[in-house]
């Protein structure tokens, strides 16, 4: 129920092309031929009429298949009237020096976007984003000079100071600003709520652990400062997962924390508080101390194990994995105080003596990917 803004502009649409692995051919052969000889071993003997069980029949899983269609057909993202809030927001854009080149409904949810050309000045990050990659920034840049061509849209949405925040295009943002570009193509919706959807909506560089936690505990903060009630669990889709929050403030403590080898406790521990987040951030921080503290003696396990000998990139994981009560009660779920209390004590006492070189070898795995 929208209507174009100016000039109908065109949509480009990137498409990326993933090389595919090459087949390993002496897999594929050594295949072959477990199957040929299976084929040519003899059958066994067809038991007697009566002797063999009924075959239990087999069933089909069926696909997962849509209700029906959803959302609007194409020639309605543009029809109807103009909302007040996306006709406001049009007029603040061209009012900050931008152009609002069209506004329509989004094709799934029918939710109001502009399609902006904004100045490139008036552009920033979220404040509680996760740092720059210069590498990654570098090498976006070289990309889009070589094809001259800007064909990827950040989504922003207008702060109250005429600032546009761009949860997921920082690094396309800075890629520009090295080329010396002037203006940046948005996608602006009126819902400022999309500015903390940073986790889901940034799909430019895969995050890894401390990036995540960082940017969660920036984003609880920055709730929490400006006064929201609402509760920590009512911000689960924002946060992702309740052990984020809790590891980004180890993050803030200890820049080198290994956030990925507690990160399975904890989800195993863990839920969303249904505490307003002001109060949640407080028992997170008593967590966060726990959580260093158990990181100090696991770390100085491994440290005496390093110095009888063991040389190891699983000399923590191996630590945590053996204080670790979880591994010997499948299924059972500790609080997070109990289970604390557990591993440190047991990481206090752990006996590097006892341990034998055949152990950490079949322990040895995929480290976690922020393992120090």
């Amino acid at each position: 129920m929208l209507a174009v803004q100016g000039a109908p502009g065109t949509a480009s649409v990137q498409i990326v092309v993933l090389p595919v692995a090459a087949t390993n051919a002496r897999g594929m052969l050594g295949g072959m031929a477990t199957s040929t000889k299976r084929a040519a071993a003899p059958r066994a003997k067809k038991k007697a009429a009566g002797d063999e069980a009924p075959a239990a029949k087999r069933t089909r899983r069926k696909k997962t298949e849509a209700a029906g269609p959803r959302g609007l057909p194409p020639n309605a993202l543009l029809s109807g009237p103009i909302p007040p809030e996306a006709e406001a927001l049009a007029r603040a854009i061209e009012a900050d020096g931008g152009s609002a080149l069209a506004t329509y409904r989004d094709p799934l949810g029918s939710h109001p976007i502009v399609l902006a050309g904004l100045p490139i000045e008036l552009v920033e990050p979220t404040p509680f984003q996760r740092d720059l990659s210069e590498t990654h920034t570098k090498r976006l840049a070289g990309v889009l000079d070589k094809i001259d061509l800007f064909l990827d849209p950040i989504i922003a949405v207008r702060t109250p100071a005429g600032k546009y925040w761009t949860p997921n295009g920082n690094h396309r943002l800075h890629a520009m600003k090295q080329l010396g570009a002037r203006a940046l193509v948005a996608l602006v919706l009126p819902n400022e709520r999309v500015a903390y959807q940073i986790l889901a909506l940034n799909t430019e560089k895969a995050h890894n652990v401390r990036e995540k936690a960082l940017e969660v505990i920036r984003m609880a903060r920055s709730l929490a400062e400006a006064g929201s009630d609402r509760s920590e669990r009512d911000f689960a889709f924002e946060f992702e997962e309740p052990a984020l929050i809790t590891l980004g403030l180890c993050y803030e403590a200890r820049g080198r924390f290994s956030g990925g080898s507690y990160q399975g406790l904890l989800r195993a521990t863990d839920d969303f508080l249904d505490a307003p987040l002001a109060e949640a951030l407080e028992i997170r921080k008593g967590r966060a101390e726990r959580l260093v503290e158990l990181d100090d003696a696991v770390t100085a396990a491994a440290a005496a194990l390093k110095a009888r000998g063991f040389e190891s990139p699983y000399l923590k994981p191996f630590v945590i994995a053996r204080v670790n009560p979880l591994r010997f009660q499948r299924g059972a779920r500790l609080g997070f105080d109990e289970l604390m209390d557990r591993m440190i004590a047991s990481a206090k006492k752990f006996d590097p003596g006892a341990v034998r070189p055949e152990q950490i070898a079949r322990a040895a795995g995929p480290p976690p990917e922020d393992a120090a």
